[in-house]
C-alpha cells in the first residue's frame, strides 16, 4: 500500500466514521480494551455527528432524545424525556459521547480525514488514510471498523430551465428572504426533511402559499402511539419493539402491499393522500395537522422541471402536467438523501474477524444503524464475528430495485438477526443498549416487552430467515448468511 508516512505504533482499534453508528462502535470498544488502549477514530467532516453535522438548522429528532444514544451514555441536556432535540443539541450529546470515551482509553482524533483502503497482514490491519493536507498515512491496527452506515449527503438544488425560480435546498434556505419575497413555496419531497420544512413555513410565515409535490407519499409511525407522554407510557401506545414484531410476523417477502395497508390503517398518519412508502419516520398528530391545514396543495406528483411561459414560471411534473406560479417562487429540494453514493459490496466480517464493515452492501441491520454499530461492535471484540451465520442483506441495491420494501425487510433482518444475538450474547450486553426503544416505558412495560422476546424470538426465525430468503431470489440481491461463518 503507497504512502507517503506512517504511523508506526501498532493501534488497538481504528474506527472510520464518527456518526452515531461508529461512536456506538468506539463505546462498545471502550468496554473490552484496557485503558492504556490506542483507538483512532477518523471521519471527513470537521466534528463528530455524521449526518447531523450537514443537516439543515431546523431539523429536530423526531424520537425522545434519551433512546438516541451511543452505548448507554447519558443525556446532560436540561429537557424533559419527550423533548425533541435540535441539531445542535444532537450534535453537542454525540461530541458528549466522544469525551465520554475518550476518557476511557486514548482517542487519536482525525477529523477532516478520508479513508481510502486496507490490507491484512500478519495479523494486523493497514488503513490507508487521507489527511486534510492531501497526503497519505497509513495506520495500523489490531482491528478496522468502517462505520460508513448510510453515507447521507446533503442535496443540490434542483435544476431549472426557468432562471426566474429560485431553487434551492434545506440547509440554504434563507427565511427571512422567504418572508420578504411574499411569492409561493414548493416543496419537493413526501418525507421527514419535507414535512419539517412545510411545517417551518407555515409557522414561521402563516398564511403563505405552500405547495408539496410529495412523489409517492410518506406513511409516518404515529409519534403519539409509540411514544405517548406523561402518565400515559404507564398503559397507552404501542412499544416500537412490538410493532417490528407484528410487522416480521407479517410480512413474507412478497405482500408488501397488505402490510403497508396494515401499518397504514393501524400506526400511520401522513398529510398526503394515499401515501405509498413507509421509511420509519415518525409524525406527531398535532404536527400532522399544522401540516395538513396549512398547505395550499398537496399533490402525489414527481417535480420535472420549472419552465417560463410568458409573464409566468409553470411547475412540470412528470406526468407533464403544468401549474402556474409567480417568477420568484422558490423550489426546495427535500427529496430523499439516503444511499446516494455508491459502495462495493464487501462482506461485513472479514475473514479473520479483525474487519467489520458496517454500511448498506452488507447490512445486518438494515436502516437500524445505530443498533449495527453496537450490536455488531460486541460481536467484534468477543470474537464472535465469524461463529455467528448473521444474514447480510444488500439494502443498496433492494432499494434501487424495490424502494418500498425496504423498511419491511429492515425490520424482518433485525429481527432475525437479533434472535441469533439474543442467544449469543451475554443478558448485560442487551441490558446495556441504551438505544432500546422500550426504555421510552416504565419499568413494568420494559420487562413485559423483554419476556415477549425471550418468547417469540426463536419461534419466528424459521419465518423470517425464508422471508429474507425469498427477498433475495424475488429481487436478485445478496441476501443469506455471512459465507465464512459458522452455524
Amino acid at each position: 500500500m503507497a504512502n507517503d508516512s506512517n504511523d508506526s505504533a501498532i493501534q488497538d482499534v481504528c474506527i472510520v466514521g464518527a456518526g452515531i453508528s461508529g461512536l456506538n462502535a468506539l463505546v462498545v470498544a471502550t468496554g473490552y480494551l484496557p485503558r492504556s488502549a490506542q483507538a483512532v477514530l477518523v471521519d471527513a467532516r470537521p466534528q463528530p455527528g455524521g449526518m447531523w453535522v450537514d443537516t439543515y438548522d431546523y431539523v429536530r429528532l423526531h424520537q425522545p432524545h434519551p433512546i438516541f444514544t451511543a452505548g448507554n451514555i447519558k443525556w446532560q441536556l436540561d429537557a424533559k424525556p419527550s423533548h425533541l432535540a435540535s441539531r445542535t443539541e444532537v450534535l453537542d450529546h454525540l461530541q458528549h459521547c466522544l469525551n465520554v470515551a475518550s476518557a476511557r482509553i486514548h482517542v487519536d482524533e482525525r477529523f477532516g480525514w478520508t479513508y481510502v483502503g486496507h490490507v491484512e497482514r500478519d495479523g494486523v490491519v493497514e488503513v490507508e488514510l487521507r489527511a486534510p493536507d492531501g497526503t497519505a498515512r497509513n495506520v495500523v491496527a489490531r482491528r478496522l471498523i468502517k462505520a460508513f452506515g448510510h453515507q447521507v449527503q446533503p442535496n443540490a438544488p434542483l435544476a431549472t430551465t426557468s432562471s426566474r425560480i429560485r431553487s434551492v435546498t434545506p440547509e440554504t434556505l434563507d427565511l427571512a428572504a422567504v418572508r420578504e419575497s411574499n411569492t409561493p413555496v414548493w416543496i419537493v419531497g413526501g418525507g421527514k426533511t419535507a414535512m419539517d420544512t412545510a411545517h417551518r413555513i407555515i409557522t414561521a410565515l402563516p398564511g403563505r402559499d405552500v405547495h408539496l409535490l410529495a412523489g409517492p407519499g410518506t406513511i409516518f409511525a404515529r409519534r403519539d402511539t409509540f411514544f405517548p407522554n406523561g402518565a400515559r407510557r404507564w398503559w397507552a401506545g404501542t412499544p416500537i419493539n412490538t410493532m417490528v414484531l407484528e410487522v416480521s410476523e407479517r410480512f413474507d417477502g412478497t405482500n408488501e402491499q397488505q402490510v403497508r395497508e396494515w401499518f397504514r390503517t393501524t400506526y400511520g398518519i401522513s398529510p398526503v393522500p394515499d401515501a405509498v412508502d413507509f421509511f420509519s419516520a415518525y409524525l406527531s398528530e398535532a404536527e400532522n395537522r399544522v401540516i395538513s391545514e396549512g398547505l395550499r396543495t398537496v399533490e402525489r406528483e414527481y417535480f420535472v422541471d420549472a419552465i417560463d411561459r410568458g409573464d409566468d414560471v409553470e411547475i412540470v411534473d412528470r406526468t407533464g402536467r403544468a401549474r402556474t406560479t409567480s417568477p420568484g417562487s422558490w423550489i426546495v429540494n427535500c427529496t430523499g438523501s439516503l444511499l446516494r453514493s455508491e459502495h462495493p459490496y464487501e462482506p461485513y466480517a472479514s475473514a479473520s474477524g479483525n474487519v467489520l464493515s458496517l454500511q448498506m452492501r452488507s447490512s445486518t441491520f438494515g436502516g437500524f444503524s445505530a443498533f449495527a454499530g453496537y450490536y455488531m461492535a460486541h460481536l467484534m471484540f468477543r470474537d464472535l464475528l465469524r461463529d455467528i451465520a448473521l444474514y447480510e442483506l444488500d439494502i443498496a441495491e433492494l432499494h434501487r430495485k424495490a424502494p418500498p420494501v425496504v423498511i419491511y425487510a429492515s425490520m424482518v433482518l433485525t429481527t432475525h438477526n437479533l434472535s441469533l444475538l439474543i442467544d449469543a450474547l451475554p443478558k448485560r450486553v442487551h441490558m446495556a443498549c441504551g438505544l432500546d426503544y422500550n426504555l421510552w416505558y416504565p419499568l413494568p412495560r420494559q420487562l413485559a416487552g423483554a419476556a415477549q422476546l425471550l418468547r417469540s424470538h426463536r419461534r419466528v426465525r424459521e419465518h423470517t430467515r425464508r422471508t429474507l430468503d425469498t427477498l433475495g431470489t424475488r429481487f436478485d440481491v445478496r441476501s443469506q448468511p455471512l459465507a465464512h461463518a459458522g452455524s
